[in-house]
């Protein structure tokens, strides 16, 4: 299924605090909007996982990288609407739960499945490279020719659906400053990494679904060791599962330590590059 690599997509828990930042009309696009207290250092876009640009996770990023990078930060809509229901995440980990009873398999099992079909259906329908991908890159050179904000540095911060749109972006020179990516879904190897030509951070979990930890280490090899030129670099958060950055349950110690983390390595990343 394009823009889903594994069930753990579909997972994760959604945080209850109350975003600060706005919403406005960005170059047409529908785009949160967290700004620093002070002048902006450079601008962030955030391309986000599958659960789209209102889901408070990700505004919540936004904030963050606002209040302690000092970036005016956007999450722009890139789905037109088309998100799965929040929802979709309960639903998707009661269906892989082990089942407690005979009734739950044969009652509550098929009920949760057809919830995430029905959730992620028009995601899958709407939400194609062919139609992201030109709305993902206009955004951007929209920013690049604005003269409010062309002189700013700018970079990109693409999670799990988002982390492909972030690498493609990468592979062009002039467009963005500097990228981050966590659990980026849908990549080839080595085709796609070896075409990233601007200063790439990449955040992954060593008992990542999506793709496996023996995957994780070429692409570190790659990246780090084959291109020499000390412009990427590739953390491996040891137990950290797909979609920790954004969607980690806050009971879980490990992912929620993986989560702040990898959200640091992006700061400092940013901060390196377009500072």
């Amino acid at each position: 299924m394009s823009g889903i690599t594994c069930p753990d997509c579909l997972t994760g828990s959604v945080k209850t605090t109350t975003p600060t930042g706005t919403v406005e009309k960005v170059h047409g696009v529908p785009t949160y909007v967290a700004k620093p207290e002070c002048e902006p250092k450079a601008i962030i876009v955030i391309i986000t996982d599958i659960f789209g640009w209102g889901l408070s996770n990700s505004r919540l990023l936004a904030d963050s990288y606002a209040k302690e990078g000092g970036f005016l930060t956007y999450v722009p809509d890139m789905m037109n609407g088309h998100i799965p229901n929040a929802s979709a995440m309960h639903a998707m980990e009661s269906l892989l739960a082990p089942s407690q009873s005979f009734f739950t398999t044969l009652f509550y099992k098929p009920i949760w499945l057809i919830r995430v079909i029905i959730a992620a259906i028009p995601f899958l329908l709407y939400n194609g490279e062919k139609v992201v991908k030109p709305k993902v890159f206009n955004f951007h050179q929209a920013l690049k020719n604005d003269p409010a904000t062309s002189k700013l540095s700018l970079g990109t911060a693409g999670f799990c659906w988002g982390g492909k749109y972030a690498i493609l972006l990468s592979q062009q020179e002039g467009l963005i400053d500097a990228a981050f990516t966590a659990h980026p879904s849908k990549m080839k190897f080595p085709d796609d990494w070896e075409e990233v030509k601007v200063p790439l951070s990449v955040a992954i979990g060593d008992v990542d679904m999506g793709i496996k930890v023996d995957m994780v280490k070429d692409i570190k090899k790659l990246l780090e060791e084959e291109r020499k030129e000390g412009r990427h670099k590739l953390i491996i958060y040891p137990g950290a599962k797909h979609g920790f950055a954004v969607r980690a349950n806050p009971k879980d110690e490990c992912q929620t330590r993986s989560a702040q983390e990898a959200k640091a390595q992006a700061l400092a990343w940013f901060g390196k590059w377009l500072v």
